[in-house]
């Protein structure tokens, strides 16, 4: 083997899960704010200002959390449409307390949340650097 291959080390990895574990933590609350009526996190600033790296944001989209919110926006569709069969009543007795408006505004805000985490994700591919004009 040879010597010029990198090790991943136990300091690295703890770094990685400690970021994760806040973003995850800071997208559950900013999901509990939108509920509140509160949208607080804009999620493609807050990755840049935090420096986040690629694997970090592949990491977040292939989680657990991400899927909630992508259930959560079909969800959030469904009982916007409506209608009168068991699933409908089921989504009408889970977001009833919520008027259809405000049902879209969460769902905008929350599909903006995963769209953002995409964007992120394909910025920071690594490609050639462009060239800076003299």
């Amino acid at each position: 083997m040879s010597r010029n291959c990198k090790v991943s080390t136990g300091k690295q990895t703890s770094l990685m899960e400690n970021n994760l574990h806040e973003i995850y933590t800071d997208v559950e609350k900013a999901i509990d704010y939108a509920f509140d009526g509160k949208f607080v996190l804009k999620f493609y600033d807050y990755l840049k200002i935090r420096k986040t790296k690629r694997s970090e944001i592949e990491q977040f989209i292939e989680s657990s959390t991400a899927a909630e919110l992508s259930d959560m926006t079909l969800e959030l569709e469904e009982y916007i449409k409506g209608g009168n069969d068991n699933e409908h009543k089921q989504l009408r007795e889970g977001y009833g307390h919520i008027s259809k408006p405000q049902a879209r505004k969460i769902k905008q805000y929350l599909y903006g949340i995963l769209e953002d985490a995409w964007r992120y994700s394909r910025d920071r591919r690594p490609g050639r650097r462009k060239k800076q004009t003299k």
